[in-house]
């Protein structure tokens, strides 16, 4: 059977790196909390509990679905619909459209800023590419306002990072739930990995610093990887107990 995503796409070399979908998650992190249905996120008392491992699990089935044959991503896309819906049923009314169509936005988008950070500017096909994917995920989920084309999401998000984010309750909650999974200095290289990913609105929205003061250490992690010793400063990095979750995030190509 097919794969999902070629072989040969962009989308697979973006999603077959620890750190960059490390990177992913740093960027998501911080827009997820600012999504204006959070509370939805709230209401089984799983995100509270465990903010990273939900956040990864979300990555994760992300990063099954660009790695899988057609029909096992489309069986796994389809889980994670009925998953809503249970949801949904249990509390008695649906998740908001645009809710959804949110997270899809901040997949692509951080997909993309990711892979520039640590690598190169992607090419306007190679973006066209990671749009495509994430669009085929959301047109089967059967999701409502959809965009056809990066131009169009590329409209289409920044009339969502100014309508639809918002820095609530839940959103201090989220954060202070990391900083106690993570730690007092984990958190605070967590705080300055955003400042280099997310856009301008999300960092007035948190009060992010404006001065990205972490991009001369991403430039030394850049090149600890062409000397092979990026695996001691993730062993540094990274909470314990996600360590061996996240360097098997390697094992895929």
């Amino acid at each position: 059977m097919a794969p999902f995503v070629n072989h040969r796409s962009i989308v697979r070399t973006i999603w077959g790196r620890s750190d960059t979908i490390l990177l992913i998650f740093a960027g998501a992190s911080a827009e997820f909390a600012l999504n204006e249905a959070v509370d939805w996120l709230y209401y089984t008392g799983k995100l509270p509990a465990d903010p990273l491992g939900r956040l990864f699990s979300t990555v994760g089935y992300a990063r099954q679905i660009v790695f899988a044959e057609e029909g096992a991503a489309l069986a796994a896309i389809d889980r994670i619909t009925a998953i809503h819906q249970g949801v949904e049923k249990a509390r008695g009314y649906t998740i908001p459209a645009t809710a959804y169509l949110d997270v899809l936005f901040l997949l692509v988008g951080y997909s993309i800023s990711a892979f520039e950070l640590l690598e190169r500017k992607l090419q306007p096909e190679e973006k066209e590419e990671v749009f495509t994917v994430f669009y085929r995920v959301g047109r089967r989920m059967g999701l409502a306002g959809l965009p056809a084309t990066y131009a169009e999401f590329s409209r289409l998000r920044e009339r969502h990072l100014r309508d639809h984010l918002v820095c609530s309750d839940f959103s201090k909650d989220l954060y202070r739930q990391y900083r106690k999974s993570l730690g007092f200095i984990r958190y605070h290289v967590l705080l300055q990995t955003q400042v280099l990913l997310v856009p301008r609105s999300v960092r007035r929205l948190l009060g992010l610093p404006a001065i990205p003061f972490f991009y001369p250490v991403v430039q030394i992690y850049k090149l600890s990887r062409r000397m092979r010793l990026d695996r001691g400063i993730k062993v540094l990095l990274l909470p314990p107990r996600y360590r061996a979750q996240i360097f098997a995030l390697d094992s895929l190509t």
